[in-house]
C-alpha cells in the first residue's frame, strides 16, 4: 500500500459519511464486496441506528465495520471523522446545502475526499475557499467521482495518452457522444433544483454556469477558444446518427477542462471539447433529438420558476428515493469519443459500463476511487488540493476501472 500522502496514523483507511443514503448503500456494498482484506472501513451517517440497519445487510465481514455517528451541520463531528480516516467519501448532497463544511474539515486534517457532486458553483467554491489549504496539509480533494464525470474525464486522459505515445500532436478537437440506459433518483433532482434556484436569484452563478472555463485553475489565462456549445440544436453524426444535447455536458466539459489546464494544458492548448447524446439513426432517432432538445428546455425553464418547481415536486422522486434493483442491474452507459490532434490524426475513445450510470455504475466509479486513494499513494499523480478524477488519480482509476469490467480504450481511427 502506499502512504496516502499526508494521512498517515489514521484509524481508518475509508470512512462512507452517507452510508444509509440511496447512493450510501450501493456504495458500501461495493467496497464491502470488493476492498482487500484488511482495509479499514467505517460507515458514517446522522443516525447510528440507520447506518447500522445498513451495516446489518452488508455481504461477509462488514457486518463488523465500525460506525461514527457525524452530522453535515455539527463542524466537531466532521473534524473527528475527518481526523480519522486517510479517505472520505461523501454522498451527501445536494453539495451546495451540505457539502462544503465536510471539505473544510477534509482539508484541515490534510484527508483525501471524494464525492459525486454534479454541481459546478459547489466545486468553484471549494475551490476558492480550500484548494490552497488543502495543498499546504496535502489533502486530495477529488470531486466528480462519479458517472458526473469519471467517463469523461478518465476517456479523454485515455486519448491523451495514446496520441502522445504515438508522437501524433496534442488534441485539438474532440467530441463524445453519449448513450445510456438508466432511473433518477431524488437526490440527483434536488441538486438540479438547488444549481437553479441559485442560478435564478443570482447573476453572478448564473455568469459562472455560462462560463466554459468555469472551473479553471486561473481564468485569465485560459486560452481564447470558442468551445462547443452546451446546448446545442440536433443534429448528425459522422456515420449518419442523430444527436441532441447532454444534460451533462455544462458539468462534464468543465471538469475536463480543469483536468487540461491543472497538468498545463497538456491535452492541448487549444483543444475544443464538447458532448452530445446520441439518439440513433433514421426517422426515430431524429424525433428522438427533438423531443430530448425540447425537454431539456422545457425542464430548465421550469426548474427555474417556484410554482413550476412545486409542480415537479409531485411527480419526481423524493429525496433518498432512487431506482428499483432491476433498473440498476440491466442498466448501462456507453461514451464514444472522437478526436482530432494537432497533427491531423484522428483518434477514438470508448469509455462504457454495466449498471444504471447513475447509481449501480457510479458505486464503482466512487469506490474505486476512495480504494485508490486510501490504498495507492505511492501510485497516485504527485499532486494535491482540489482536484478532478484525471488528475487526482489518473491512471490509477482507469485501471482500476477496467479490473471492475468497465471499459476504457482510446485508438487510432
Amino acid at each position: 500500500m502506499g502512504d496516502g500522502g499526508g494521512c498517515t496514523g489514521r484509524d481508518h483507511d475509508i470512512v462512507l459519511f452517507g452510508a444509509s443514503g440511496f447512493v450510501g448503500r450501493l456504495v458500501a456494498e461495493h467496497l464491502a464486496r470488493n476492498a482487500p482484506a484488511g482495509t479499514r472501513i467505517a460507515l458514517a451517517g446522522r443516525s447510528r441506528g440507520k447506518v447500522e440497519q445498513v451495516r446489518a445487510t452488508l455481504p461477509g465481514r462488514a457486518h463488523e465495520w465500525p460506525v461514527l455517528v457525524a452530522d453535515s451541520s455539527d463542524a466537531r463531528s466532521l473534524t473527528l471523522m475527518a481526523a480519522s480516516a486517510r479517505v472520505v467519501i461523501s454522498t451527501v448532497g445536494p453539495y451546495l446545502r451540505y457539502g462544503m463544511p465536510l471539505v473544510q474539515a477534509c482539508a484541515d486534517a490534510g484527508t483525501h475526499y471524494t464525492d459525486l457532486t454534479g454541481e459546478v458553483p459547489f466545486i468553484r467554491q471549494a475551490i476558492d475557499r480550500y484548494d490552497d489549504l488543502a495543498r499546504r496539509t496535502g489533502a486530495r480533494l477529488v470531486h466528480a467521482c462519479g458517472y458526473d464525470a469519471v467517463p469523461s474525464d478518465l476517456a479523454v486522459l485515455c486519448l491523451h495518452r495514446q496520441a502522445q505515445a504515438d508522437d501524433a500532436g496534442s488534441l485539438a478537437h474532440v467530441r463524445a457522444v453519449a448513450t445510456a440506459r438508466g432511473g433518477v433518483s431524488g437526490g440527483t433532482v434536488a441538486s438540479m433544483r438547488g444549481v437553479f434556484e441559485q442560478a435564478a436569484t443570482d447573476s453572478a452563478v448564473r455568469r459562472l454556469l455560462a462560463d466554459p472555463h468555469s472551473l479553471s485553475p486561473d481564468r485569465a489565462v485560459e486560452p481564447d477558444v470558442r468551445q462547443p456549445p452546451d446546448f446545442p440544436a440536433p443534429g448528425r453524426t459522422h456515420d449518419g446518427g442523430w444527436v441532441a444535447p447532454s444534460p451533462m455536458a455544462s458539468f462534464n466539459t468543465r471538469v475536463v477542462r480543469r483536468s487540461n489546464a491543472l497538468q498545463g494544458w497538456a491535452y492541448g492548448r487549444d483543444l475544443r471539447y464538447g458532448e452530445v447524446t446520441g439518439t440513433g439513426h433514421g426517422p426515430t432517432g431524429a424525433l428522438a433529438a427533438a423531443g430530448l432538445t425540447a425537454g431539456l428546455g422545457l425542464l430548465g425553464v421550469t426548474l427555474s420558476v417556484p410554482p413550476a418547481r412545486r409542480l415537479l415536486d409531485r411527480v419526481l422522486p423524493a429525496p433518498g428515493t432512487g431506482p428499483d434493483e432491476q433498473t440498476r442491474r440491466t442498466g448501462w452507459y456507453r461514451m464514444d469519443l472522437h478526436a482530432t490532434t494537432t497533427a491531423g490524426r484522428h483518434y477514438q475513445a470508448v469509455s462504457a459500463g454495466e449498471g444504471d450510470p447513475g447509481y449501480a455504475a457510479t458505486a464503482v466509479m466512487l469506490g474505486e476511487s476512495a480504494l485508490a486513494l486510501a490504498l495507492d499513494g505511492d501510485r497516485l499523480p504527485d499532486r494535491v488540493g482540489s482536484l478532478t478524477p484525471a488528475t487526482g488519480i489518473g491512471e490509477v482509476l482507469v485501471e482500476r476501472m477496467r479490473a471492475a469490467g468497465h471499459t476504457l480504450v482510446a485508438a487510432p481511427r
